[in-house]
Formats: structure tokens, C-alpha cells, sequence
């Protein structure tokens, strides 16, 4: 396929794994998350790729330079420009968070599959060794 298609709402209220990558393009990744209750995806930084977030489900906090935080429900938006220092955590203690963010330019190689937090930091330690 040349490019995504696909119901993204649909597709991130499906989605169980922690990370996906549904699109890999030239210039921008389209990746759909799942975060458990009370889970993060713990504080770090991309100096070359800005980051754009959308809630589906759930309740986001958002935390910029470990100081900064906003509360963001399902329907919402959050752009976090290169260089930020950045976490996302459930805000909720029952219910898992629904979310796609797009990368621009990609960050994680094409057809990554992350089913849980461990593997994700697991596979993001082998790329950094």
C-alpha cells in the first residue's frame, strides 16, 4: 500500500499493545498505544522528531520538563515540538488509555510491535547497544 488508510479511532480503541506502528512514511510514523491503568510511558526526550498525541479514550497527564503538566480527556490533542522532555501516564486507576501519536520524522523502525511496556524498553535498549 502506498499510504494508511483505516478507521484511526477504530484502530486505537482496539489496539491492546503498548506500541504499534500502523505507518511508516518518509517523514511521519503513525503509531497507536495502549497504556495500562496508572502506567507511563516514562520521561524522554526526541532532539529531532515532534511528537503530535490524540486521546481517544481515557484520561492522559502530560508532563513537560518534569514540571508542566496537563490533564487531557478523550478528544484531545497534544503537540510536543523536538526537544521537549516529555511524559504521558494514565491518569486513570481502572482504565486503560487509548491513544495515536505521529512522529515526524518516524522513530521507531516499520512494523514495530511492542505487546507491553518491557518489550518496548527491552527493544529500545538492543537499538541504543
Amino acid at each position: 500500500m502506498t499510504g494508511f488508510v483505516g478507521n484511526i479511532e477504530k484502530l486505537t480503541e482496539k489496539n491492546e499493545n503498548f506500541r504499534k506502528v500502523l505507518f511508516t512514511g518518509k517523514y511521519t510514523q503513525l503509531v497507536v498505544m495502549s497504556l495500562k491503568p496508572g502506567e507511563e510511558i516514562g520521561n524522554e526526550v526526541h532532539n529531532t522528531v515532534d511528537q503530535f498525541f490524540r486521546i481517544e479514550e481515557g484520561q492522559a497527564k502530560f508532563i513537560f520538563h518534569e514540571t508542566e503538566e496537563h490533564l487531557v480527556d478523550a478528544g484531545s490533542a497534544v503537540v510536543v515540538p523536538a526537544g521537549t522532555f516529555h511524559n504521558v501516564i494514565n491518569a486513570s486507576p481502572s482504565l486503560p488509555l487509548k491513544l495515536y501519536t505521529l512522529y515526524s520524522p518516524p522513530n521507531h523502525p516499520a512494523g514495530t510491535v511492542h505487546k507491553d511496556k518491557e518489550a518496548a524498553e527491552a527493544a529500545e535498549a538492543a537499538e541504543h547497544h
